[in-house]
């Protein structure tokens, strides 16, 4: 019997491969943040009454108790996107924002090939 993955198993995956992208470069970084998913964000997030997008992610610096974290929503990246291949694309632009804006930096100097279009995920690399 064949194994099959769920789609939110799928998604988690995109997220892991693209971290382990930049792992080669921000490594010993990446080692003090932590990374989720979550189908959708939280109701604070959200700008009621405000004409700005759903969040596709966010980050939260690190406190006294718990690392940094990156959080990367499910549903709105699949919302905005056709395909597997354009949802491995938003899922690597959108961890390579939030890690970007975590560290104070532009996403390139995080990944140079920044929208450029992804190669990764299970399919890729």
């Amino acid at each position: 019997m064949p194994l099959s993955r769920t789609r939110a198993e799928a998604f988690d995956e995109l997220v892991l491969d693209a971290v382990e992208h930049l792992e080669p470069r921000w490594g010993s970084q990446l080692e003090n943040v932590q990374f989720a998913v979550e189908d959708v964000p939280p109701a604070a997030l959200l700008s009621r009454g405000r004409l700005e997008p759903v969040p596709l992610g966010a980050w939260f610096a690190a406190t006294a108790t718990t690392p940094a974290q990156v959080v990367i929503y499910r549903r709105p990246i699949e919302a905005r996107s056709t395909g597997l291949e354009e949802v491995a694309e938003l899922v690597h632009d959108v961890v390579v924002e939030e890690i970007a804006e975590l560290f104070g930096l532009d996403p390139e100097a995080v990944d140079p090939g920044y929208g450029e279009g992804w190669d990764g995920g299970p399919e890729g690399e």
